[in-house]
C-alpha cells in the first residue's frame, strides 16, 4: 500500500527548520560583505582551508553514529551514542592537533599555510563541530526542530558577531579563525541549553556498551563514515588543491564561491532533509520503501532550487560584485561555472539519506570514490582556473544524475540493487 504524506504537517516541520537555517545561513551572508570590505581574499582562502580541514576531520570524528541516532529512539542507546562520539571525538581532536604541529614543523603544504593560532584551533574546532552535529540529530530524533533552529541560528550569529568585532579591532586574518571558535562554543552552549541531550560517560577506554553500540550499528562507521569522509574530502579537496596551485588569492575567491553557492542548499536543502529523515525512516518500517516520501520531496527541491539557480547563472559576475566589492567578481564568474551542479547538488544532497534508511551504504560508498577520483584527475589536469572548475561541474554532474538514479531506487526497495 502507497504511503500518504500530509503535506500540512510536512511542510509545517519544514518551515519549523527553515526558520533556524534562514537565520544560520543569512547571518553569516549579512555580514560577508562587511567581512570581505575588512579582509582580504587571501585572509579568507587560509581561514577556508583551516576550517575544510576541521570540519572533515570532524565527521570522522563522529564516526556518523549521530546518523543511527534517529534509527535508534531510547534513550538509554542514545546516550551510548553521546558516549562513544565523546570518547572519538575527544581522541581523534586530540591527534589531529598533535599531526598538525608535526606537519607544520616538517612544512607540509596545508599545515605549512597555517599559523599557530589555526593550529591550536584545529583539535577544539574538530571537538566542537562533532558533538555539534550529533546534538542536531538528537533534536532531529525527537522532532525538538524548533530548538535546533534556535541552537543554529545563535552559533551563526555569534560567529559572525565576533568576527566583524576582531576584524574592526584590527586582530586581522585571525580575527576569523577566532571568532569561528567562539561561535561554535556559543552555538553548542545554546543548543545544550535547549535540547538537554544524555549527558555521555567519559572513560579512558571504551566501555562494554560502547563496543556493543558499535557493533550493532557498525554498517555507519564501517560504510556511511568512509562514504561521507570521502565525500567532505571530495568537496574540500577543489579548494585545498587551488590554493596549493594558484595560491591564498584563488583560494580565497573559490572559497567565497563555495560560501554563496552553499546557502541555498544549507537554507532549502537541509531544512528538507531534516524532515525527509524521519519520514522516510517511518516510511520504510511500515511499508517496507519510501518512494512517496522521496518523490515528494524531489519535486519540493525541484520547485525551491531553480529560482536561485537561475539567478546564480544569468547575473553571479554583477551580483558578486556589486555585494561583496569588486575585488570578488572573479569569485562570481566561478559561482556562475557552477550554478549548474550547485541545483543538482540542491536535489541530491537531501536524498542521499535514503542510502542509509535502505541499508545501501556500500552502493554510497562506490559512488563517492568515483566522485573523488573525477575530482583528483581534474584538478591535476594541466590548465586556468576556470577551466579546472568547467571540467568539474561537467563531471559532478554527470556524476549526481547516475546519484540520482541510485538513490530513487534505493527508496523502491528495488532488487536491482541488491
Amino acid at each position: 500500500m502507497a504511503t500518504t504524506i500530509a503535506a500540512p504537517a510536512y511542510w509545517k516541520h519544514v518551515l519549523t527548520v527553515l526558520s533556524g537555517a534562514v537565520g544560520a545561513q543569512a547571518l553569516p551572508l549579512l555580514a560577508a560583505p562587511l567581512i570581505t570590505r575588512m579582509c582580504t581574499p587571501e585572509d579568507m582562502g587560509a581561514f577556508s582551508v583551516w576550517l575544510g580541514v576541521a570540519a572533515v576531520v570532524a565527521i570522522a570524528a563522529t564516526l556518523r553514529l549521530e546518523a543511527a541516532m534517529i534509527l535508534d529512539h531510547s534513550n538509554y542507546h542514545q546516550r551510548i551514542c553521546f558516549s562513544v562520539v565523546a570518547y572519538a571525538a575527544s581522541a581523534i581532536a586530540v591527534g589531529a592537533s598533535l599531526l598538525a604541529v608535526a606537519a607544520h614543523l616538517l612544512g607540509l603544504p596545508i599545515a605549512a599555510q597555517m599559523s599557530w593560532v589555526g593550529i591550536a584551533g584545529v583539535g577544539p574546532a574538530i571537538w566542537m563541530i562533532a558533538y555539534m552535529q550529533t546534538t542536531l540529530a538528537y533534536a532531529t530524533s525527537k522532532g525538538a526542530f524548533g530548538k535546533a533552529a534556535s541552537a543554529k541560528v545563535w552559533a551563526a550569529g555569534s560567529i559572525a558577531l565576533a568576527q566583524l568585532t576582531l576584524l574592526a579591532c584590527g586582530a586581522g586574518g585571525a580575527s576569523l579563525l577566532i571568532g569561528h571558535l567562539f561561535g561554535l562554543a556559543a552555538g553548542l552552549f545554546a543548543a545544550t541549553f535547549l535540547l538537554q541531550p544524555p549527558r555521555p560517560r567519559l572513560s579512558l577506554l571504551p566501555t562494554v556498551e560502547a563496543r556493543r553500540y558499535l557493533r550493532r550499528h557498525d554498517a555507519f562507521w564501517r560504510f556511511s563514515l568512509p562514504s561521507n569522509l570521502l565525500n567532505a574530502l571530495g568537496g574540500q579537496l577543489p579548494l585545498f588543491m587551488i590554493g596549493a596551485r594558484h595560491g591564498a588569492l584563488a583560494a580565497g575567491l573559490f572559497a567565497l564561491t563555495q560560501r554563496v553557492l552553499s546557502a541555498p542548499i544549507g537554507l532549502l536543502a537541509a531544512s528538507v532533509l531534516e524532515v525527509f529523515k524521519r519520514q522516510s525512516v517511518l516510511d520504510f518500517r511500515a511499508h517496507g520503501n519510501c518512494r512517496d516520501a522521496y518523490v515528494y520531496t524531489f519535486k519540493a527541491l525541484c520547485l525551491l532550487g531553480i529560482g536561485p539557480s537561475l539567478v546564480l547563472l544569468l547575473f553571479s559576475p554583477q551580483l558578486f560584485a556589486w555585494v561583496f566589492g569588486n575585488n570578488w567578481r572573479a569569485a562570481g564568474e566561478l559561482a556562475q561555472i557552477l550554478a549548474p551542479l550547485t541545483f543538482l547538488s540542491f536535489i541530491a544532497s537531501p536524498l542521499s539519506y535514503v542510502f542509509a534508511v535502505a541499508g545501501k551504504q556500500r552502493l554510497d560508498l562506490v559512488w563517492q570514490v568515483a566522485l573523488f577520483a573525477m575530482t583528483v584527475c581534474v584538478f591535476s589536469l594541466p590548465g586556468t582556473l576556470q577551466e579546472s572548475i568547467a571540467r568539474y561541474a561537467i563531471g559532478y554532474s554527470l556524476l549526481y544524475l547516475v546519484y540520482l538514479r541510485m538513490s530513487y531506487l534505493c527508496s523502491q526497495n528495488s532488487k536491482v540493487l541488491a
